[in-house]
This record gives structure tokens, C-alpha cells and sequence, in this order.
């Protein structure tokens, strides 16, 4: 062997010595790499969207839970999203916060109201994989807590917004889902136009769909509002004392009539017994609010005074009908014909301070 072979020999022997303990090297720093971008990706940037959704309206009123955590309902429902009627939601996601933030019109929320929004962005950041606060910023252009199903935009505008700030796709039966449990009228006001609420047994089961688009009854609710204070007793606590009154087991039993009844009237655009079905399910739903413990009694004088004129009036030939929900103010239903006739008359009553008027709205939907 020659002298340059033996040098060859020699390096290629320290090579190989050394050569796991140069690929240990690089491993180490190849991982050490990859877990310092970790902590990068893992630092979400600030992430924001904005929502918009319409309270809406039960024919087919939901009252009582068989979950109240979940906000399961005793029953289903049937309802009619308002179009000009509307709660912009803005939810940004933001590393620099200690803990979420809500303002409810320009103003800083109780104590309560975040701690129910942070439990439904709880939810969304358990899906979204995050452990982020957001800022919230949700705007109405109508009475709040006064029986204008103001949670129930609320939080489907809230699902939404959350859910996509947080890179979520979710489709409409999820949103319905999760707006549900931040308020359970919510998950009627996800999906647009006419909408049913299939109470089902567990959380997959319970959400909402559409059976009917906007356009396909002209129906307008003339809202007359005698009162625009918040109501001293809110929806979530009266669902809790529901099974208080003797009275509510018989209206949940009779529930899936109604509900057939409803539906096929509204899909027919049959006033008659659209009207019949709509105020007995109210009077039923407030019977059982009355003889709780403690008693529920959201009607003024000037509600029952409306209640009273629009029985008159449809047994005059206006095709008109009531219902009511958890408060004050009185949502007269009427055709697109008659409306321009019963905002008239309402605003004749004492009591009733103003008239808003709404068509069937859409979906929840994402702006800017």
C-alpha cells in the first residue's frame, strides 16, 4: 500500500467516526428549528370578522329545556327571520388580551352577558384548536330585552363571526348548533327565511333549518312597541322555572300538532289557520310563563289592548294575527296587503309608542 493510500485510508476511517455524531448534530438543530417555529405558528395573529343577523319571530314557540346547559328544547319550533331587523357582530382575536371583551351597543357589557359569550368562544377555540381572547363588538338596530328576540341575533351572529375569525368553516347545521348553545332561539336565525327548529335529544340532533325562503310567502310583522326597557326576568331563567307550571307538560305534549299545523298553513299560505295556530301557541306559551313559580307577566295594559284590536280586525276581514314573545311588545303578523292598514291602526292605541316593520329576512351572513 502506498503512502496516499494509507492517508486515504486514515480520513475515510475518521469520517466514518464521526459520522453519527455529525447527524446528531444536524438533527438536533433541524428540531430545534422546527420547535421555535412552532411557538411562531402557535402565536395566532390577530384575526377578525364581522357578521350579521336577524332576530326572528316563533309561530311555534320554544319554552322550557331538557338540557338547559346545551339549551336543548322541550319541543320544536317554527319561526320567520325579520329582514330590517339586524345585530352586527365583530369578533377579533387577539394575543394581547388577558381575557375576552364585549361591548353591547358602544357600551361595556355585565359581568354576565361575557361570561355566556366567553362560553360560546370557548367552544369555538376548542374546535379552532386556539387559546386566544377576542374582542366582541355587537351593535343592534332595535330594542334589546325587550322581546324582540335580540339573543337570538345575537349569538348567531356571534357563531359566525367567531367561527370564521378563528379560521373555522363551519356549515349552516353547525353554526345553528353552536348558536344554540348561547341562546337557543339563536340557531333559528342562522339559516334564512322560514325557518324550523328540530328539538331533538342531543346536541348533533338540535338545529335549526330552512322550509320556506323569504320570498315565498309576503308576510310583514308589524312589531308595536309599548315598551323598550329591558324586561326584568330574562328568557334564560324563565326556560328554568318552565316546568314549574301544571300547565306546561300538556302544551309540550301538543306541541307536534301545532308544529304539523303551522307548517302545512305556512307552506300553503293559508292565513286562516296560519293565524288560529299562531295565537293559540302564544296564549299557550304565556299561560305556562303566568303560572310559574315565580309567576312570568311580561303584558302591559297597552299589550293587551293590542291583542284585543287585532282579534277585532281579523274578524272584520284583515288578515291579521299576534303573537308575543318573553315581554311586552306585540308582533302583529299580517299580508304584505294589509300592512300599510295595520301599522295605521296600531299606532291609534294608547300605549303603542312606535310601529317597526319587517319582511322575511335571510341568513346569518358575513360582511366586509
Amino acid at each position: 500500500m502506498t503512502v496516499e493510500e494509507i492517508k486515504d485510508y486514515a480520513t475515510a476511517f475518521k469520517k466514518s467516526m464521526w459520522s453519527p455524531v455529525i447527524d446528531l448534530l444536524n438533527l438536533r438543530g433541524r428540531l430545534a428549528i422546527e420547535k421555535n417555529q412552532e411557538v411562531i405558528d402557535s402565536q395566532m395573529p390577530s384575526k377578525t370578522a364581522t357578521a350579521v343577523a336577524h332576530p326572528n319571530i316563533a309561530f311555534i314557540k320554544y319554552w322550557g329545556n331538557i338540557n338547559h346547559e346545551l339549551r336543548i328544547p322541550t319541543n320544536g319550533s317554527i319561526s320567520m327571520n325579520l329582514a330590517s331587523l339586524e345585530t352586527r357582530t365583530t369578533v377579533t382575536f387577539e394575543e394581547s388580551l388577558d381575557k375576552d371583551v364585549l361591548l353591547l351597543n358602544n357600551e361595556p357589557a355585565t359581568d354576565a352577558a361575557v361570561t355566556r359569550v366567553s362560553q360560546l368562544l370557548n367552544r369555538v377555540r376548542e374546535v379552532a384548536g386556539i387559546d386566544v381572547h377576542a374582542s366582541v363588538e355587537s351593535n343592534n338596530n332595535f330594542p334589546t330585552g325587550a322581546g324582540i328576540a335580540s339573543s337570538a341575533s345575537a349569538f348567531a351572529a356571534l357563531a359566525l363571526a367567531a367561527s370564521r375569525a378563528a379560521g373555522l368553516n363551519s356549515d349552516s347545521d353547525e353554526l345553528s348548533r353552536l348558536a344554540r348553545t348561547g341562546s337557543g332561539s339563536a340557531s333559528r336565525s342562522v339559516p334564512g327565511g322560514f325557518v324550523e327548529w328540530y328539538a331533538g335529544e342531543d346536541h348533533e340532533t338540535s338545529y335549526a333549518n330552512s322550509i320556506a325562503a323569504p320570498e315565498h310567502w309576503d308576510l310583514v310583522d308589524c312589531v308595536a312597541i309599548v315598551s323598550d326597557v329591558h324586561k326584568r326576568t330574562g328568557s334564560t331563567q324563565g326556560h328554568q322555572s318552565a316546568d314549574s307550571s301544571l300547565l306546561q307538560s300538556a302544551r309540550v305534549a301538543d306541541a307536534p300538532r301545532r308544529l304539523e299545523l303551522c307548517r302545512q298553513a305556512l307552506l300553503e299560505k293559508d292565513f286562516h289557520n296560519f293565524a288560529e295556530v299562531v295565537e293559540l301557541d302564544n296564549n299557550l306559551m304565556h299561560a305556562v310563563m303566568m303560572t310559574s313559580k315565580p309567576p312570568l307577566i311580561y303584558w302591559q295594559p297597552a299589550t293587551l289592548a293590542v291583542m284585543d284590536a287585532v282579534q277585532e280586525w281579523r274578524s272584520n276581514g284583515l288578515e291579521a294575527c299576534y303573537t308575543i314573545d318573553a315581554g311586552p311588545n306585540v308582533h302583529v303578523i299580517c299580508t304584505a296587503d294589509d300592512s300599510q292598514k295595520v301599522q295605521e291602526k296600531l299606532l291609534k292605541i294608547e300605549g303603542v309608542k312606535k310601529v317597526l316593520t319587517a319582511k322575511p329576512g335571510g341568513p346569518a351572513h358575513l360582511v366586509g
